[in-house]
Parts: C-alpha cells; structure tokens; sequence
C-alpha cells in the first residue's frame, strides 16, 4: 500500500482538502484509506451506552459490528502510542492510505499552508515535505499547488505514488 500525508497547523485547510481530494481518487478507480492523528483526547463512545460500559469495566478491546460498519476500540496504556507505520499495517489492503497530521513522520508530504493562519511554515524541519498547498502564491524552493484546486493536487500525488498509471488502469 502506497500512503501519502497532508500536514499543516490547525484551521489551515487539511481536512476540507481531503475531503474532496477522496472522491477524486475514488473516481480514478483507487481504493483509499485514512489515517488522521490528533492531538487531543477522543472518544467515538458514549457513556450509558453498552460499549462504554464494557470499556470503562475494564476491556481492553471493543469492537462494535452492524449490517454496514464495524469499529475496533482499543484502550492504550501509558506505554508508547503505536507508531504511524503499526496503525497503518492494521488496515485492509488499499491502493492508498491518506494520512492527515503526522507532520514529522517519515511519509512523503503535502504541507498545507495558509498565511491568515498566523503560523511559519515547517517545511524546513521536515524532509519529506515535497510541496506546499496553499491559497496564495508562494516563493519557497517547493513546488506549490493551488490549495482550491484539488484535481491538480490529486494529480500530484498520484504522479509521485506512481499511482497515476493504476489511477487510469492504462500502463
């Protein structure tokens, strides 16, 4: 599975470009998949619910399963989180895992990037960034890609994923 990350500051425009981003690789014919990280506490349960009862009862997996979706909750102790690779392995077979956050894992990168945010750029400290996308028009030693033009970022990745030829089912 090939896997491809979007990083950027908080309000830059990550998830809205995803978002559309995922149809588009859908309608080339890719199965794709997603991984988002985030930095705060979150929770898919709720209390008074029967899984919230058996998690906070003490199992240490919960998995919830209906006639369209099944989800796995596992609990994680104070140990290491696992690891971008480890969450990535966990996944059915894909043509393409989209990864959101995970500005310092080792995965080629998009940075998204918007200056009414207010933050610096990260390029810099992160390698694998290969290109910006932004709202405006850069000079960064990068190429940059129109944020409000999703086709041409979808074209981006496929082309360096080398995904374009499967994309079009022709080489």
């Amino acid at each position: 599975m090939k896997a491809f990350g979007f990083a950027g500051w908080s309000g830059s425009g990550k998830t809205t470009l995803i978002e559309q981003l995922i149809p588009l690789l859908i309608a080339r014919g890719l199965r794709v998949s997603l991984v988002k990280h985030t930095h705060h506490g979150f929770d898919l349960d709720r209390p008074g619910k029967d899984s919230h009862r058996f998690r906070t009862a003490g199992a240490a997996e919960v998995m919830l399963a209906g006639a369209h979706r099944w989800a796995l909750m596992r609990e994680l102790d104070e140990s290491q989180p696992p690891s971008l690779d480890e969450l990535i392995a966990r996944l059915a077979p894909c043509d393409l895992v989209v990864v959101e956050g995970f500005k310092t894992a080792d995965l080629p990168k998009i940075e998204v990037y918007r200056p009414a945010v207010g933050k610096p750029f990260f390029h810099a400290d992160c390698p694998n960034v290969l290109a910006i996308a932004s709202d405006v028009a850069l000079d960064v030693g990068l190429p940059v890609l129109d944020l409000n033009n999703p086709p041409e970022i979808a074209d981006f990745v496929l082309n360096y994923t080398g995904l374009a030829c499967s994309a079009q089912r022709m080489c």
